[in-house]
């Protein structure tokens, strides 16, 4: 919303929509005037009509409702910035309609990269990702050839537990593990973050992306947050994506693209970052890194079971049913435990994520008791 705050000129926005964050969703609809406005929660709808009772403005409520929004004719952009699996009937919406769309919600290529391309391809969509990591790639593949890869290298700080022994993540806290050291994040992506899970969703996203098997994509750990991803070619030559931690600047890229526009964020001062450090992410004490590799390479449904059952097990630990550790338990047991499918069609992935959520919160209840 500070993109487009800075560049009244270039952007209106037509639609708003919020899970359950009914406060903010007023705060932006009087800012921005928008035509419509969508809450996810049904219960806050009478009280978001009756606050937006004094401008012209459209209230819906439902996730029916975000998804009919997303092709609606007069919009050009869709930003899918939902958490979760929620995001993935939205963004078919959109793909559907033929808008470009800025890809926030990587969860959406992790269960169903290969159905997502498809419907890009038949209606002409264009995805723009918006993970600072991605567009990273995005950005150092721009005017170049794709049989020119050799492999991508996504950068991960290594979130706030990357110096701790197996004893000490088994003592971590959900307080402790939403203290992200570079990134200002919601709960769900921060935990993400600080398992390892969410650079390996992005290692199966860039798959989708880039059209590069996960064996050509590399995860190092990079503390300093500055080189946001890397792009090796076959003459041995890398590009790198660098700036400050700051996700208005992949938004923004993704909204004038293929433009550059000037901002006035703040700028990268060399001064203060002396060295960059790199390190290889240890498999044994974050797992979930593993797992996502694995998912990717059986394929199928299997990366839908594996974001499933992370979806349940976060939930879990944000709520200290189950320990930092028991997550990557839990998803290991899942994953083991399900009817996989080689070509899953949509239905079969909206199965396959109710029945892992069912078993996940069963093994859950179960560690917990």
């Amino acid at each position: 919303m500070e993109v487009v705050a800075a560049n009244p000129s270039l952007f209106d926005v037509y639609a708003l929509t919020a899970g359950n964050n009914i406060e903010l969703l007023i705060q932006q609809a009087h800012q921005f005037l928008p035509e419509i406005v969508v809450i996810g929660n049904e219960k806050h709808y009478l009280n978001l009509k009756e606050a937006l009772s004094d401008i012209p403005v459209k209230v819906f409520a439902g996730l029916d409702a975000i998804v009919q929004v997303a092709e609606m004719e007069p919009i050009d952009i869709v930003l899918t910035a939902m958490v979760g699996y929620a995001g993935l009937e939205p963004t078919i919406s959109a793909a559907k309609a033929g808008k470009r769309i800025a890809l926030a919600n990587k969860e959406t290529l992790v269960v169903a990269g290969d159905l997502i391309n498809d419907l890009c391809r038949e209606y002409g969509t264009s995805i723009i990702p918006v993970d600072s990591e991605h567009s990273a790639i995005f950005q150092c593949l721009a005017g170049e050839s794709t049989d020119s890869i050799e492999k991508l290298i996504l950068t991960a700080s290594g979130g706030p537990f990357r110096t701790f022994n197996l004893k000490a993540l088994e003592g971590v806290t959900p307080a402790q593990a939403l203290k992200h050291p570079n990134w200002d994040m919601g709960a769900k992506i921060t935990v993400d973050s600080a398992t390892m899970m969410n650079k390996g969703f992005e290692v199966i996203e860039a798959k989708w992306l880039f059209g590069v098997q996960p064996e050509r994509i590399e995860v190092i750990v990079h503390p300093q947050s500055i080189i946001h991803s890397m792009v090796q070619f076959v003459d041995g030559s890398i590009k790198a994506q660098m700036g400050l931690p700051d996700m208005k600047l992949p938004i923004q890229y993704a909204f004038t693209y293929p433009e550059r526009v000037q901002t006035n964020f703040p700028r990268m001062d060399f001064n203060l970052y002396p060295y960059f450090t790199f390190e290889k992410p240890d498999l044994e004490r974050f797992r979930n890194l593993g797992f996502a590799y694995k998912a990717i390479e059986e394929g199928g449904n299997m990366p839908c079971i594996l974001n499933a059952a992370n979806e349940v097990v976060v939930e879990a630990f944000l709520k200290s049913q189950i320990g930092f550790l028991e997550m990557s338990d839990v998803i290991e047991f899942v994953m083991s435990n399900m009817v996989f499918i080689r070509k899953p069609t949509y239905e079969d992935y909206v199965k396959t994520d109710e029945e892992a959520r069912l078993k996940a919160q069963e093994k859950v209840a179960e560690i917990s008791r």
